[in-house]
């Protein structure tokens, strides 16, 4: 039988839909919900036979196994939250929440109800993440010491400075917004959560543009062109632009490793840049799109050097993200169903909230080193073990054997 799904917030992210209507294959969207009436207009069009509403509760109601959380940034985690209490299953697009306190709550929640959670770092499955991972895990640079991304937001005047993203109330920062899928990353690569953050940072383009408007009722597609060029030349900006555009974090993760992250939303091209320095070597990737490679260097060089060994970055399915959106959602939907561990945490997703939020208020203060706090042992034991109480998982354990 299908899993029956529904989708609260039917703008950008909503794409995510398409992998999870597969009527007859596993999940079908039975119902719709946003307080748009042009996108419940088109939700109706696109699931005559789903419910389609402006309520909240009435899509709660509706009998649907699951719900995944696609609205801006300051609503998700009020929706999880709500979702979570009434028993369903929960889909929650990064970043979990805008405010450290939001996020802790909704982790909390979903241990108080046992309702299923998971957070949407779909990077987690893209095809260079997974390389580089593997190459980390199987040893070839050794024991990881040092970790950097460079982000060149190439499209970011148009994805981030003409709508709600560009207001500091909607999203905290772009620190959290944009960069919560590296901190991920670089997490998950160094094998620990930050412990400390600095950052600096400035509103250093967008700032000085004052051709402001309201685009409400617009999407990005109506706006966005890559002939919107040089940056100073946009227009249309969000009345209120607030968050910066460049910015650069430095984090010492619990294990000893150092990282530093870099975001720019006025670059010509738009591409991450990892680089993974272990005791026996580094990993750097020259591109993020199937083709793409990833260098490795395990022997010493005078200078610049070639890199000893590369590796093709695969082509998966062509779906969102190099695939990853795909990817994503099936694990989701088979975690509603069976249970069992995901590659994507929902305690990895609060801890990449946390870093994102300090590192915006040291940016925003004097720069200093900021304590990243951590979470409770227990409730980071839970979804360790696939959110699964102790004794349960205990049982489940002893009959396996």
């Amino acid at each position: 039988m299908d899993l029956t799904i529904g989708i609260v917030g039917f703008g950008a992210r909503a794409s995510l839909r398409h992998e999870a209507h597969r009527p007859g294959e596993g999940s079908r969207i039975t119902a719709v919900c946003d307080l748009s009436e042009p996108a419940r207009a088109a939700a109706s069009a696109e699931y005559p036979d789903a419910l389609v509403t402006d309520s909240l509760d009435e899509l709660l109601a509706s009998g649907i196994d699951a719900v995944m959380v696609l609205t801006p940034d300051d609503t998700h985690a009020r929706i999880a939250i709500a979702a979570l209490e009434a028993g369903v299953a929960v889909f929650c697009e990064k970043p979990l929440a805008i405010d450290l306190a939001d996020a802790d709550a909704v982790l909390e929640t979903a241990r108080r109800t046992g309702s299923r959670l998971y957070v949407g770092h779909n990077m987690r499955h893209m095809p260079v993440v997974v390389l580089m991972r593997r190459l980390i895990l199987e040893g070839r640079i050794g024991e990881v010491k040092a970790v950097w991304c460079r982000h060149f937001v190439g499209n970011g005047g148009d994805y981030y400075f003409k709508d709600w993203h560009a207001d500091r109330r909607r999203t905290t920062g772009l620190l959290l917004q944009k960069g919560a899928h590296d901190l991920d990353v670089i997490h998950w690569l160094a094998g620990a959560y930050a412990d400390r953050v600095s950052a600096m940072g400035s509103l250093s383009v967008y700032g000085g543009i004052e051709d402001r408007r309201d685009r409400s009722g617009e999407r990005m597609p109506d706006w966005f062109s890559l002939d919107n060029w040089p940056p100073a030349s946009l227009t249309g900006l969000n009345p209120v632009v607030d968050v910066e555009d460049v910015s650069m974090v430095n984090l010492h993760l619990s294990n000893g490793v150092l990282a530093s992250y870099q975001q720019c939303h006025f670059a010509p091209d738009y591409w991450r840049n990892y680089t993974v320095i272990g005791t026996e070597g580094r990993i750097e990737n020259f591109g993020d799109t199937a083709g793409s490679t990833v260098g490795l260097w395990n022997r010493r060089h005078q200078g610049a050097a070639a890199p000893d060994e590369s590796f093709v970055v695969p082509e998966v399915a062509d779906a969102g993200h190099e695939g990853a959106d795909a990817l994503l959602v099936a694990e989701f939907l088979r975690f509603v169903r069976a249970g069992g561990l995901t590659e994507t945490s929902p305690v990895a997703a609060r801890e990449a909230v946390a870093a994102g939020i300090l590192a915006t208020e040291s940016l925003r203060g004097d720069g200093g080193a900021l304590a990243v706090p951590a979470l409770a042992d227990d409730l980071v034991a839970y979804f360790e073990r696939g959110q699964v109480e102790a004794d349960a998982f205990a049982g489940a354990s002893a009959t396996a054997v």
